[in-house]
């Protein structure tokens, strides 16, 4: 199981304050299923460039790797990436891709999408060879049209969904609708501490296993582990 977005590094970002939370939440991760994490801290371009985030972000890793004494998933690097207005022209931007592969997790602004940046979604891919995907899309479902998704779906973008959307009563049923039909390529946690933003992946999983059968989740994490190592 592939936990595709969480804030796992220590001291980086609003995830995790401390090595020690950052073993706690891995060692969680491990006890859910999850064998892969890919740690995702937020990257802003107008705070630091490429160069200066990939930087701290080895730093943090470094020090969590040297800390680890128990068995810990594999933990593999990327970034949630700020979108703004003309992210396509940053040249570094493929610098920020989750590990060896060409995927690239963008976090969009709440409210209305413009047809510029719905246009410079799809045009991303193109200029700089990566595969987009976009982060905890449950969040945007209610403030795009339909033409929108379909738009960006047909464009080839990838949908991350977070783990709260099957875990949550009103939200369950439109989330495992969306799985079975094809509509979410990836789930994540999005965990950023113990206190109140802990992973619950193994739970969002055990509602999936229960509606599609263990068979669909096999094949969902096979599918997960093409996208990274293909």
């Amino acid at each position: 199981m592939i936990d595709w977005h969480s804030h796992i590094l220590p001291g980086i970002d609003d995830g995790s304050g401390s090595i020690e939370e950052s073993l706690a939440l891995l060692k969680m991760q491990r006890e859910q299923g999850a064998d892969t994490v890919i740690a995702t801290p937020h990257f802003f371009a107008d705070d630091e460039t490429v160069d200066e985030f990939l930087a701290r972000r080895q730093e943090s890793l470094d020090s969590l790797l040297s800390a680890a004494r128990d068995e810990i998933p594999r933990i593999i690097c990327g970034a949630e990436v700020k979108y703004y207005p003309g992210i396509g022209k940053l040249e570094s931007l493929s610098k920020l891709c989750i590990g060896e592969s060409n995927l690239i997790l963008l976090e969009m602004p709440m409210g209305k999408w413009t047809e510029y940046t719905v246009r410079e979604l799809t045009e991303i891919a193109v200029t700089h060879r990566v595969r987009v995907i976009l982060a905890h899309i449950d969040r945007y479902l209610k403030l795009e049209s339909d033409s929108v998704w379909e738009r960006l779906y047909e464009s080839g973008i990838l949908m991350q969904v977070n783990a709260s959307f099957f875990n949550e009563l009103f939200t369950k049923k439109k989330a495992t609708d969306m799985l079975a039909r094809g509509g979410i390529h990836a789930i994540g946690s999005d965990c950023h501490n113990l206190r109140n933003r802990p992973p619950r992946l193994g739970k969002a999983y055990e509602l999936i296993r229960k509606k599609l059968g263990d068979e669909f989740v096999t094949q969902f994490n096979e599918y997960g582990y093409s996208l990274l190592f293909e």
